[in-house]
Parts: structure tokens; sequence; C-alpha cells
């Protein structure tokens, strides 16, 4: 009970900050987006783009404030302010939306893209527009979606070849119940940590491994503690741009239009930016004495096999099923 009333009095000065700060005597339309991430992130990038976008677009009749690095909360926190309309955006790993949108669950099913090109025909697909919509049944809305590659797993003390290399492991998670599901089945063992505290949850042996895409990595300076990366890919969750109910139905048709045109462009932005920035990383991390591997995939395909039929009979079997009849 005192953590419920301590965690509504910081969620009410958020609130008081924010008011605060958004009180400005001109007409201008003043949107606060918060995540989690490094500034230095292509993610983070993108999105002072878009806000760049949205202000030339307006004529400056409308502006985003962007919070970076986890200042407002956590990912499920900034979801949660954003149900309450405290916040007007945020990004998102799909896999921590997936508690409060089921669907978003999809794309943390292992191996479930046949390329990286697929990928983004998934996104753009009618299957992709879904689930940004399932969105609004939880006062939210999809807005877009940002590479955020595969996820691979960086170890301290061994490197993850096969999946027996896995056995006796604890590896962090994003608070996600396919991903808990996907390490299982993997052989390891899944522990759930937010993402500000796993650097210290790596130092401290709290675990022995996590799992990440390579710009993630690198920007959290875990490559300081975790010496092997096997870029065995197991999962491609993308970054889902998600704005408030309250905050949408604010803006009048017209500067939906302009908001929407500024995430899309931001969107192409980024997927280059990405593609640059793993480039980068990747050498950036063999620079800093990180030893990367690319382990044969197969082995961990087939232990996964088991969790595609624990999905039939359900909407996410459907969904499955038509992400694989997309060419």
């Amino acid at each position: 009970m005192k953590k419920n009333k301590l965690y509504s009095l910081v969620l009410l000065l958020i609130a008081s900050i924010l008011l605060i700060n958004c009180s400005d005597k001109s007409n201008v339309k003043v949107i606060k987006l918060a995540h989690a991430l490094d500034t230095q992130h292509p993610v983070h990038e993108a999105m002072v783009f878009m806000a760049e976008r949205l202000e030339e677009k307006s004529n400056g009749l409308m502006r985003i404030d962007i919070y970076p690095g986890s200042q407002l909360g956590s990912e499920r926190e900034l979801i949660e302010l954003l149900q309450m309309g405290i916040i007007g955006i945020t990004k998102v790993s799909s896999g921590t939306l997936e508690n409060f949108v089921p669907n978003a669950s999809i794309f943390g099913i292992p191996y479930i893209f046949k390329d990286h090109e697929h990928y983004w025909r998934v996104l753009k697909s009618d299957v992709g527009k879904k689930i940004l919509l399932d969105c609004e049944d939880y006062w939210l809305r999809g807005l877009g979606y940002y590479d955020a590659g595969s996820r691979s797993f960086y170890t301290k003390e061994k490197p993850v070849l096969t999946p027996d290399d896995l056995t006796g492991l604890k590896i962090r998670v994003m608070k996600s119940q396919i991903a808990v599901e996907t390490i299982q089945t993997l052989g390891g063992s899944a522990t759930p940590i937010v993402w500000g505290e796993l650097y210290s949850a790596l130092q401290q042996g709290v675990v022995d491994a996590a799992e990440n895409n390579p710009p993630s990595f690198f920007f959290s300076r875990h490559y300081e503690i975790c010496k092997y990366y096997s870029l065995d890919e197991h999962t491609s969750p993308p970054d889902m741009l998600i704005i408030s109910k309250y905050q949408w139905n604010s803006l009048n048709a017209e500067q939906q239009k302009i908001l929407q045109e500024a995430v899309d462009e931001s969107v192409e932005f980024q997927r280059q930016l990405w593609k640059e920035t793993e480039e980068e990383v990747l050498s950036k991390l063999k620079e800093s004495g990180v030893k990367i591997y690319q382990p044969n995939k197969e082995p961990f395909r087939k232990k996964v096999e088991p969790l595609y039929e624990e999905y039939k009979d359900t909407e996410l079997y459907n969904l499955l099923m038509m992400i694989r009849e997309i060419k």
C-alpha cells in the first residue's frame, strides 16, 4: 500500500511539473515526449528529427519537448503516464507494450521474420497497421515503427554459440512473457530487469548475460562488462512510437495530419540512420575488445519451434500465419 501511495505521489509530482512547463502564453501546441534511451541512440535522433519537422510543417505552431534517458520513468511507467494523459508521446519496445496491448507480443516470437526486408514488409502490412490500431482499446494510439534491429546475446564469461551454452545462465530480459518463454525454451534462466538497472545488475552478478541489438549494447556501455557478443538474432521486436488518446483527441484534423507526416518522415530517416549506426557500433565494439560471433542459427530456430504450437487456436497464431504469408 505504501509503495502504491508513493508511486501515486511521484506521478502527481510529474504531472504538476509538466503542467507548469506546458503553460505557454502563445498559440503553440506543445506535446511532451518522454523515453528511456540515451541521447546518442539513433531512435532518439529520429525523434529529434521528427520534432524539427513538426515545427517546420506547422510554421512554429506545434512543438515537441523531449525528455530522454528515463527522466520521467521506465518504459512501462511512461505508458501508464500516457494512459492518464500526463505526457503526450513515448517510444517503447513492442516487448514492453505487449503488457498493455496483447497483440503487440506477436513481434516477440522468435525467428518470425525471414530477413530484414521481410521485417519491414510486415511492419508496413495490414498486420503492422492492425497492431498500431489495437492500441486504441487501451487509451493509446500507434503512430509508427522504428527499426530496433535484432536482439542477440551478450555475456560476461563465455560466448553463446549453441543453445546449450545458455544452460545455467541468468539472462536479463524485458518484462515480456514471450521474452521469458523464449529464453526458458532455449535453456537459459530468464530474469526480467528494468533497462536502467541493467548495468549495475551485470556488474554485481545479478545476471550473467543480456540480449539486445548492437546500438543498445554499445550506447548503454554494457560492453564494459560483457566481452562476448553472439549474433544469433533470435527476436526482432520493433520500437513503437505511441501517443496518448487524450493528446491525439486534443489535436484538430490538420494538426493530426501534420504530426503523422512528421512521424512518417522520421521513420524513413531512422531506418537509414539505424543501418549506418549498426555498422559503426559493431566496429567500435570490436575496437573496445568485444569478441563478436555469428553462430549457426538453425539449432536456435529448432529449439524454439515448440513455442509456435503453444499459440494454436489464438489470435496470435492467426497473426503468425498472416506474417508467414507476406512475401
